[in-house]
Protein backbone atom coordinates (compact mmCIF):
# COMPACT_ATOMS: atom_id res chain seq x y z
CA UNK A 1 0.00 0.00 0.00
CA UNK A 2 1.19 3.29 -0.87
CA UNK A 3 2.31 5.30 1.90
CA UNK A 4 0.71 9.26 2.00
CA UNK A 5 3.17 11.97 1.63
CA UNK A 6 2.85 14.35 4.84
CA UNK A 7 0.58 17.42 4.45
CA UNK A 8 1.55 20.83 6.09
CA UNK A 9 0.72 20.66 9.56
CA UNK A 10 -2.50 22.49 10.40
CA UNK A 11 -3.14 24.65 13.18
CA UNK A 12 -5.23 22.89 15.86
CA UNK A 13 -6.43 25.09 18.81
CA UNK A 14 -4.45 23.59 22.33
CA UNK A 15 -6.94 20.51 23.90
CA UNK A 16 -7.52 20.46 27.89
CA UNK A 17 -9.65 17.68 26.86
CA UNK A 18 -8.26 13.97 26.83
CA UNK A 19 -8.99 11.02 25.22
CA UNK A 20 -10.70 10.01 28.72
CA UNK A 21 -12.74 12.44 28.27
CA UNK A 22 -13.84 11.92 24.73
CA UNK A 23 -14.81 8.58 25.95
CA UNK A 24 -16.80 10.18 29.11
CA UNK A 25 -18.49 11.75 26.87
CA UNK A 26 -19.25 8.57 24.57
CA UNK A 27 -20.20 5.84 27.48
CA UNK A 28 -22.96 8.91 29.06
CA UNK A 29 -24.60 9.54 25.78
CA UNK A 30 -24.68 6.38 24.36
CA UNK A 31 -25.66 2.85 25.34
CA UNK A 32 -25.68 1.33 21.60
CA UNK A 33 -22.71 -1.25 22.02
CA UNK A 34 -22.56 -0.64 17.85
CA UNK A 35 -22.60 3.09 17.95
CA UNK A 36 -19.77 3.34 20.60
CA UNK A 37 -17.68 0.80 18.24
CA UNK A 38 -18.64 2.72 15.64
CA UNK A 39 -16.83 5.73 17.02
CA UNK A 40 -13.83 3.98 17.93
CA UNK A 41 -13.59 2.83 13.97
CA UNK A 42 -13.36 6.42 12.93
CA UNK A 43 -11.09 7.53 15.47
CA UNK A 44 -8.44 4.69 14.67
CA UNK A 45 -9.24 5.82 11.09
CA UNK A 46 -8.29 9.35 12.05
CA UNK A 47 -5.36 8.82 13.93
CA UNK A 48 -4.26 6.55 11.31
CA UNK A 49 -4.31 9.57 8.77
CA UNK A 50 -3.22 12.27 11.19
CA UNK A 51 -0.22 9.91 11.82
CA UNK A 52 0.32 9.06 7.53
CA UNK A 53 -0.01 12.78 7.01
CA UNK A 54 2.02 14.54 9.80
CA UNK A 55 -1.10 15.97 11.92
CA UNK A 56 -1.74 16.18 15.29
CA UNK A 57 -2.89 12.57 16.19
CA UNK A 58 -4.55 13.30 19.44
CA UNK A 59 -6.93 15.94 18.30
CA UNK A 60 -7.93 14.37 15.03
CA UNK A 61 -8.71 11.35 17.03
CA UNK A 62 -11.15 13.22 19.49
CA UNK A 63 -12.97 14.05 16.37
CA UNK A 64 -13.52 11.00 15.07
CA UNK A 65 -14.35 9.73 18.42
CA UNK A 66 -16.88 12.18 19.57
CA UNK A 67 -18.35 12.89 16.43
CA UNK A 68 -21.73 11.14 16.85
CA UNK A 69 -21.81 11.11 20.66
CA UNK A 70 -25.44 12.56 20.68
CA UNK A 71 -26.68 10.32 17.98
CA UNK A 72 -28.74 7.57 20.13
CA UNK A 73 -30.46 10.60 21.77
CA UNK A 74 -31.09 12.82 19.05
CA UNK A 75 -30.68 10.71 15.81
CA UNK A 76 -32.97 13.10 13.62
CA UNK A 77 -31.34 16.16 11.04
CA UNK A 78 -33.51 18.77 13.14
CA UNK A 79 -31.54 17.40 16.31
CA UNK A 80 -28.13 15.46 15.41
CA UNK A 81 -24.63 17.42 15.65
CA UNK A 82 -26.70 20.80 16.68
CA UNK A 83 -27.39 19.58 20.36
CA UNK A 84 -24.24 17.97 20.40
CA UNK A 85 -22.43 21.05 19.41
CA UNK A 86 -24.53 23.16 21.86
CA UNK A 87 -23.25 20.45 24.40
CA UNK A 88 -19.92 19.87 23.73
CA UNK A 89 -19.49 24.11 23.57
CA UNK A 90 -21.46 24.21 26.90
CA UNK A 91 -18.91 22.16 28.16
CA UNK A 92 -15.79 23.89 27.10
CA UNK A 93 -14.64 21.69 23.81
CA UNK A 94 -12.90 24.08 21.32
CA UNK A 95 -14.85 26.03 19.12
CA UNK A 96 -12.13 24.67 15.90
CA UNK A 97 -13.26 21.00 16.77
CA UNK A 98 -16.93 21.59 17.32
CA UNK A 99 -16.83 22.90 13.55
CA UNK A 100 -15.50 20.06 12.03
CA UNK A 101 -17.94 17.90 13.89
CA UNK A 102 -19.91 20.13 12.50
CA UNK A 103 -18.97 20.28 9.04
CA UNK A 104 -19.48 16.13 8.70
CA UNK A 105 -23.25 16.72 8.38
CA UNK A 106 -23.56 18.32 4.97
CA UNK A 107 -26.73 19.08 6.34
CA UNK A 108 -25.18 21.92 8.93
CA UNK A 109 -23.81 23.88 5.58
CA UNK A 110 -21.18 23.85 7.58
CA UNK A 111 -18.38 23.79 4.82
CA UNK A 112 -14.65 21.48 5.10
CA UNK A 113 -12.42 24.04 5.03
CA UNK A 114 -9.46 22.09 7.24
CA UNK A 115 -7.76 18.57 6.19
CA UNK A 116 -9.02 17.50 9.34
CA UNK A 117 -12.88 18.54 7.98
CA UNK A 118 -12.40 16.33 5.13
CA UNK A 119 -10.67 13.25 7.02
CA UNK A 120 -13.47 12.87 9.35
CA UNK A 121 -15.90 12.91 6.26
CA UNK A 122 -13.89 10.51 4.77
CA UNK A 123 -13.42 8.12 7.29
CA UNK A 124 -17.49 8.09 9.13
CA UNK A 125 -19.23 6.56 6.21
CA UNK A 126 -16.26 4.22 5.24
CA UNK A 127 -15.55 3.01 8.57
CA UNK A 128 -18.93 1.82 8.67
CA UNK A 129 -18.73 -0.06 5.73
CA UNK A 130 -15.73 -1.60 6.55
CA UNK A 131 -16.83 -2.89 9.16
CA UNK A 132 -20.03 -4.06 7.73
CA UNK A 133 -18.12 -6.17 5.45
CA UNK A 134 -16.03 -7.81 7.90
CA UNK A 135 -19.61 -8.95 9.63
CA UNK A 136 -20.52 -10.80 6.94
CA UNK A 137 -17.46 -12.80 6.36
CA UNK A 138 -18.02 -16.43 7.83
CA UNK A 139 -14.77 -14.98 10.41
CA UNK A 140 -16.00 -11.64 11.19
CA UNK A 141 -12.45 -10.80 11.00
CA UNK A 142 -10.88 -7.64 9.71
CA UNK A 143 -7.73 -9.46 8.87
CA UNK A 144 -9.60 -11.22 6.12
CA UNK A 145 -11.48 -7.79 4.76
CA UNK A 146 -9.15 -6.72 1.67
CA UNK A 147 -9.64 -3.87 -0.69
CA UNK A 148 -11.71 -5.48 -3.39
CA UNK A 149 -14.11 -7.39 -1.67
CA UNK A 150 -14.80 -3.42 -0.26
CA UNK A 151 -15.07 -2.41 -3.57
CA UNK A 152 -17.09 -5.02 -5.02
CA UNK A 153 -19.72 -4.74 -2.10
CA UNK A 154 -19.90 -1.13 -2.69
CA UNK A 155 -21.87 -1.89 -6.14
CA UNK A 156 -24.06 -4.56 -4.28
CA UNK A 157 -26.75 -1.40 -3.56
CA UNK A 158 -28.55 -4.59 -1.39
CA UNK A 159 -25.62 -4.85 1.24
CA UNK A 160 -25.80 -1.63 3.93
CA UNK A 161 -28.04 0.33 1.97
CA UNK A 162 -28.20 3.35 4.57
CA UNK A 163 -24.84 3.84 3.91
CA UNK A 164 -23.74 6.59 1.31
CA UNK A 165 -22.04 5.24 -1.64
CA UNK A 166 -21.65 9.14 -2.90
CA UNK A 167 -19.96 9.79 0.15
CA UNK A 168 -17.92 7.31 0.25
CA UNK A 169 -16.69 7.95 -3.04
CA UNK A 170 -16.64 12.35 -2.55
CA UNK A 171 -14.64 11.33 0.77
CA UNK A 172 -12.10 10.15 -1.53
CA UNK A 173 -12.00 12.19 -3.84
CA UNK A 174 -11.60 15.22 -0.81
CA UNK A 175 -8.68 13.79 0.34
CA UNK A 176 -7.30 13.59 -2.66
CA UNK A 177 -7.20 9.36 -2.94
CA UNK A 178 -8.36 6.75 -5.76
CA UNK A 179 -11.34 4.93 -3.99
CA UNK A 180 -8.97 1.91 -3.55
CA UNK A 181 -6.22 3.09 -2.10
CA UNK A 182 -8.54 5.14 0.79
CA UNK A 183 -10.29 1.82 1.65
CA UNK A 184 -7.18 0.24 2.14
CA UNK A 185 -5.74 2.95 4.12
CA UNK A 186 -8.92 2.70 6.68
CA UNK A 187 -8.62 -1.22 6.64
CA UNK A 188 -5.36 -1.02 7.90
CA UNK A 189 -6.36 1.31 10.48
CA UNK A 190 -9.18 -0.73 11.71
CA UNK A 191 -7.19 -4.00 12.04
CA UNK A 192 -5.04 -2.09 14.30
CA UNK A 193 -8.27 -1.78 16.85
CA UNK A 194 -9.55 -5.10 15.64
CA UNK A 195 -10.14 -7.03 19.02
CA UNK A 196 -12.00 -3.42 20.33
CA UNK A 197 -14.17 -3.36 17.53
CA UNK A 198 -15.42 -7.23 18.20
CA UNK A 199 -13.80 -8.04 14.86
Amino acid sequence: MPSLPPRPREATPPLTQTRADGWALVTEFVQSDSLRKHMLAVEAAMRYYAEQLGQDVEYWGLAGLIHDFDYEQYPTREQHVWVGSRILAERGWPAALIRTIQSHADYMGVPREQLVDHALFACDELAGFVTAVAYVRPTHRLAEVEPPSVIKKLKDKAFARAVSREDIAQGAVELGLPLDEHVAHVIAALQRVAPDLGL
